[in-house]
């Protein structure tokens, strides 16, 4: 395995963080990259991982001792393995800001967004920044790759570790363990799953259904669970940063439109391994290629926003009972919008401007902006109606 680094764009964003806050915490999905950048930034912070077993009965046997041996602050990686570790957080930076200090720096990674979030919530508010990490984007990609082609890429997703991986082989053993040894293992300690092969089964029919709108009764036929085990089953994949759904865009414009949201992966690289796609000329021809470059160019749409530390995306698709759909749709305050249209094909056609054009006069002087995202090297990046390679997609 190379030990090769990719530079990562949220790093500029956090590297001064300490001169207003104290903590930051970092969450994303495992293998995101979250160690490696928060130890490249403070290599002067000590480090524990309470992935580590004796690590972590270590510190829930005297949560008070291990605070005491790092008078200046620590890294605590995958902390939602121990969440009241905010609480005593919370008490050392708040004795530090009575006496007029800023003796400690804490950084707090976690891979569970649900256990992360509340304590979060409870006990660090106004004492930390929030920062999501997601896999590569396409841009971070080009800077280590800059000729890797779109179903390298789509092939490849966005762990580090998959990019800068000695062989083929390699990047197939290192998807194949993070399923086996993070998504299976984190279902298995979050919740109870009784038929472990009903579930793989379900997120198998998820990959199958990337892009699509996700109906939870129809997944329940085809796995042979309850809808609300389906749903909860969801829950915790979006909890661990493994998929998220994309919700329909619903405002009073004189359409009955879907209310039904569509699922994607945080990561192309798990989807594509979860169908079985090993190979970029399997990638070349596979019916799912179109959905898995909208999941890619939607992905790199949300990494746009939280690599610059912006938690607040407002992302959303359209479409109504006639059918008419358009791809992503981004608010911005005060209820103005973006909309893009997204295609995998190489070839430029007008008619991808179709469904832009039909949602004009819906949506009249609130639509800032129209363009189509595609694969192609003709590119017009005007205001309406502009043609974007997605290389190049920038807000």
């Amino acid at each position: 395995m190379s030990k090769q680094l990719i530079n990562r764009t949220l790093a500029a964003y956090i590297s001064d963080v300490f001169r207003v806050l104290p903590v930051i915490t970092l969450t994303g999905p495992r293998q995101s990259g979250k160690t490696t950048l928060c130890r490249e930034l403070f290599p002067d912070l000590p480090y524990v991982s309470l992935e580590d077993a004796d690590t972590l009965a270590e510190v829930q046997a005297d949560p008070k001792a291990f605070f005491n041996r790092h008078p200046k602050g620590v890294i605590i990686d995958e902390a939602h393995h121990f969440p009241n570790v905010f609480s005593y957080i919370q008490v050392i930076v708040d004795e530090d800001r009575f006496h007029g200090t800023d003796q400690h720096h804490f950084i707090v990674t976690g891979s569970s967004n649900f256990a992360m979030m509340a304590r979060i919530t409870q006990s660090m508010a106004g004492r930390t920044a929030v920062y999501s990490l997601l896999p590569l984007s396409t841009a971070e990609v080009m800077s280590h790759q800059p000729d890797a082609s779109t179903s390298k890429m789509l092939l490849y997703g966005g762990f580090p570790a998959v990019w800068v991986a000695d062989n083929e082989m390699s990047r197939q053993q290192l998807l194949s363990n993070y399923y086996t040894t993070y998504i299976e293992r984190d279902v298995r300690t979050l919740i109870n799953v009784k038929d472990l092969q009903a579930f793989q089964t379900f997120i198998r029919i998820c990959a199958s259904r990337v892009g699509q709108e996700f109906n939870a009764s129809a997944v329940s036929n085809e796995v042979g669970v309850a809808v609300n085990t389906i749903r909860h089953w969801l829950s915790i994949l979006a909890a661990s940063y493994v998929v998220y759904l994309l919700h329909p865009y619903y405002t009073n414009i004189g359409k009955r439109l879907t209310k039904t949201p569509k699922l994607y992966f945080y990561d192309t690289g798990i989807a594509a391994f979860l169908l079985g796609i090993t190979s970029e000329q399997q990638m070349d021809v596979h019916p799912l290629r179109g959905p898995l470059f909208e999941n890619m160019v939607i992905n790199d749409m949300l990494k746009l926003d939280l690599n610059r530390g912006n938690n607040m995306q407002q992302l959303f698709f359209y479409r109504d009972k006639s059918q008419r759909e358009v791809d992503v749709l981004r608010i911005l305050p005060p209820n103005l919008v973006e909309a893009y249209e997204i295609k995998s094909a190489q070839t430029w056609n007008s008619d991808f401007f179709a469904n832009l054009n039909y949602l004009r006069p819906l949506l009249k002087e609130r639509l800032l902006k129209t363009s189509v995202i595609y694969d192609g090297l003709q590119e017009n990046p005007q205001k309406d109606n502009g043609i974007i390679n997605f290389r190049h997609l920038t807000w």
